[in-house]
């Protein structure tokens, strides 16, 4: 039972919706049997009986095949199934015309005429309902009914039926095929409206990733798009400067060496969300999301009053496990607690739906997903743990001491420790390489050579 849970479990939601309709219209093949085909073999005479269940199991199997079939060309798989549906419409015509036959000529019982007449029903009806699983058009569905109906009304009259009896029976076989035809047209509806919304949840979700991208872009380009020009300029400058031997040409590749220092700490910056990751943000945004995708996301806790360092990196856990629950198992419920126990802000992302195969990621070097989340936890002694528990349950814990309040913010932190193996020149200019940046001043001209900025 434990494989069939996991297979189960393993499916996604449309896929699922899928495998319950194949094996539904499977199970009313055998209802078709139990209901019209076995009533036969007490009613009528065994030689009679027996062919009569034989056809009744005929007509079931082929149409549990060509419900099959039908359903692979709906969700494009295979070529529409065009002989199978005019085998299975002459089948459903001769096993129909037979019933009736007997239910009129037969032996003058009203309990073997009721067998025939309801397997008659039955099978037409049905068999309709299942032909019209290979057809688009509402209209061509109705004209499917109607014209089993109609030829039924002309078959019962052909054989003798009082007109009154032919007509009652045009309704009896109108109402079951069209019940039949309802529940398939609607079946098909509902798995096809299942597939459209996960496509759209597919689209918001690239859609989300696209807009991310493109607001990376446009940081990155404000960033360095004014400082590349800077360095351009201020070298060509320091070019002209030192073709003529002037002492000036030092200087600006002193400015030239700061802003490039300095463009490296706030592309640093950019890439790791510093400027965005703001918690209460984030536990808003991943509310407003999961919950637009179906998932019930449930947030307690409040961020205000934390270090502005902290919620920058338990915002990019937000911000991972929201991407996770999404992209990764079938998930129905999300909850998402912030606490402070013990000297520690605790930052508690549960949901369900997890594959029975989910790990939390490892290793501690630079990278995406969970390993990406320890090392910017650890830039403030935050702790992650990740991993099953128990009952199909994904658990992810971020732990981050108070004390962690006294260290620097995210990005000074991050940009320090990797402007450390900067040139010995660098390290004894500290000073002039964190002011905050280039600005424009008056031109000043030397040897008919101008520049624009300085710091």
């Amino acid at each position: 039972m434990r494989g069939a849970g996991s297979w189960w479990r393993g499916k996604s939601t449309p896929a699922k919706v899928e495998t319950y309709t194949r094996w539904s219209f499977h199970f009313l093949a055998l209802v078709e049997v139990a209901t019209f085909g076995l009533p036969v073999l007490g009613a009528m005479p065994p030689s009679l009986s027996w062919v009569l269940f034989l056809m009744v199991v005929g007509h079931a199997a082929l149409s549990a095949v060509f419900a099959s079939r039908a359903l692979d060309w709906i969700r494009g798989t295979r070529a529409r199934p065009v002989r199978l549906l005019w085998v299975l419409a002459v089948t459903t015509a001769v096993v129909a015309m037979v019933a009736i036959a007997v239910a009129t000529r037969g032996p003058a019982d009203g309990d073997k005429a009721g067998a025939a007449v309801a397997m008659f029903t039955g099978v037409l009806g049905w068999g309709t309902g299942i032909l019209t699983l290979a057809v688009r058009e509402t209209r061509r569905m109705v004209y499917t009914a109607l014209g089993f109906a109609l030829g039924t009304g002309a078959y019962s009259w052909a054989l003798g039926v009082h007109a009154l009896a032919a007509l009652i029976t045009v309704g009896a076989v109108l109402l079951a095929a069209g019940f039949y035809t309802f529940m398939a047209a609607f079946s098909v509806w509902l798995l096809n409206a299942v597939y459209e919304l996960d496509a759209a949840r597919e689209t918001k979700t690239r859609l989300a990733v696209a807009e991310e991208r493109l607001r990376f872009g446009r940081d990155l380009h404000d960033v360095m798009g004014r400082n590349l020009a800077v360095i351009a300029l201020k070298s060509e400058l320091a070019v002209q400067l030192a073709r003529r031997e002037r002492p000036e040409a030092v200087e600006q590749m002193i400015e030239v060496q700061r802003i490039a220092q300095e463009s490296q700490k706030e592309v640093r910056e950019v890439v790791r969300g510093y400027r965005e990751a703001e918690l209460g943000a984030e536990l808003a945004g991943a509310q407003g999301v999961l919950n637009a995708a179906g998932v019930n996301c449930t947030v307690t806790g409040s961020p205000a009053g934390l270090p502005p360092a902290v919620q920058s990196a338990l915002g990019w856990v937000v911000r991972e496990a929201t991407t996770n629950v999404l992209r990764h198992g079938n998930a129905e419920r999300c909850d998402v607690s912030l606490r402070v126990a013990d000297g520690f802000v605790v930052l508690t992302v549960e949901n369900d739906g997890a594959p029975s195969d989910s790990r939390g990621g490892s290793g501690s070097g630079t990278g995406s997903g969970l390993a990406g989340l320890r090392e910017r936890l650890s830039v403030v002694d935050g702790t992650l743990e990740a991993g099953p528990a128990g009952g199909g349950v994904f658990r992810v814990v971020a732990r981050v001491p108070l004390s962690s309040s006294a260290l620097p913010p995210l990005a000074s932190s991050s940009g320090s420790a990797a402007s450390s193996p900067a040139s010995p020149s660098a390290t004894s200019s500290s000073a002039p390489l964190l002011s905050s940046g280039p600005r424009p001043v008056r031109k000043a001209t030397g040897d008919g050579i101008s520049g624009g900025f300085a710091s």
